[in-house]
This record gives structure tokens, sequence and C-alpha cells, in this order.
């Protein structure tokens, strides 16, 4: 992939796991009432920080993973596999579980707090506490985490740096979204929208899963 595709589908996959439901959702919602609009991006810092040490340390192994097109192969099949049951798993979802934006479904008028700079500290450490707890974090980064880094490094170091900042750029979009909303005490987004692009961004993720998958086997035959 080219370093254009690398950050638009970076982006487009990040985006489409930062709208589901979990726990650093649970966490903005909480401190963007607290705090405001600012909660949001400053709980993604903490996320992002977490994620540049990670990268980091996948990128110190990645050498190695790409001395052998056996691992590669492997790491490209079984992060399609992963791709194809997080798309599938986010399409089936919205007609099963019906996620809702928000906890309650609705949004309230909130009237948020002047806090220090100490009080900031805390979204800022939720972001990387919240992240480590949600186990899809880590078997994300594990499949398809390391599946873009391995592919990227390839052909250019610089491909990473461009993975890295269309992925953080999507969780800051949204949550920065998530927090601007709950902030201001109204819909900016209905319901009907959020589960529209969802399902557009789960059809995404299940092509290209298969994209990645028919790359690993088509090496092989």
């Amino acid at each position: 992939m080219d370093l254009a595709a690398v950050f638009t589908t970076s982006f487009l996959v990040a985006f489409s796991g930062a709208m589901m439901p979990g726990p650093l959702l649970v966490v903005t919602v909480k401190e963007s009432m607290k705090k405001g609009f600012w909660a949001g991006p400053v709980i993604i810092a903490g996320h992002a920080l977490l994620e540049l040490v990670l990268v980091a340390m996948l990128m110190l192994g990645a050498a190695t993973l790409l001395s052998g097109e056996a691992v590669n192969r492997a790491i490209g099949f079984v992060g399609g596999v992963f791709l194809l049951f997080l798309g599938g798993n986010m399409v089936r979802d919205i007609y099963i579980k019906k996620h809702t934006l928000f906890l309650d479904g609705s949004l309230r008028n909130n009237v948020t707090e002047r806090v220090s700079l100490k009080e900031w500290l805390k979204p800022a450490g939720a972001g990387i506490v919240y992240s480590l707890a949600n186990p899809y974090w880590s078997i994300w980064w594990a499949t398809v985490g390391l599946l873009y880094i391995t592919q990227t490094i390839q052909s250019t170091y610089w491909g990473v740096p461009y993975f890295f900042t269309g992925h953080i750029l999507a969780d800051l979009v949204w949550y920065s979204l998530v927090s601007a909303m709950v902030a201001g005490g109204r819909n900016f987004i209905s319901q009907k929208l959020y589960n529209g692009i969802l399902f557009l961004c789960g059809i995404f993720i299940v092509l290209l899963g298969a994209y990645f998958i028919r790359g690993a086997i088509g090496n092989i035959i």
C-alpha cells in the first residue's frame, strides 16, 4: 500500500473501532459531564501515548518478523480474519444489540466544573488505564496493528508514522465529537445516522479483511 492508502485505511479502520461502545466511551461521557469538551481530547492524549509506546515496541521486533515470509503471511491471514470478525460483528450488533450512542440513549444539559491542571491528568491517565482494561485493544494490536506495521515497513519506515497518525486522528475526531455532544447537552448526530455509519464502517472492515486474507493466501498459491 502507498502512504496515502496507509493513512486512509488506518483512519477508517480506527474510526470504525472508536465508534463501538466500550470503556473509552464510558469514561469520555463521564469526564465530559464534569470537565467539558476538552475531556475527550485529553483522554485520547493518554490513549495515544500508550499506543505510541506500543508501536515503538512493535517496530523494534518488526525487522526480525519480516525476515521470514511464512511469518509475514501468517500475520496477514490472522489479521485479515480478525478484521472479518470485527466487521461482521459490527454489522450484526447494529440489529441484535442495538447500540445506543450514550448509556441512556440521550443527552442532558450539563454544568461543567472549573478544574486545575492536576485534575486534567486524571482523564489522561484514564485514557491509558481504560485502554489496557479492554481485552479487544490487546487483541487488535496483536493482530491488525501488527499487520499494518509489518505491511508498511516492507516498503518504507515512513509508512508507520502515516499509519499511527491516521489511527490516532480517528480516535481524536470521534471522541472530540462525543465530548462536544455531552458538554453541549444536545444531539449533533442521530441514532439512525450513527447506525448507518457503523454499518458502512463494518462493510469496509470486512472488505479490508478479505483483501489481506487474499494477499496472504495469494503468496502461497
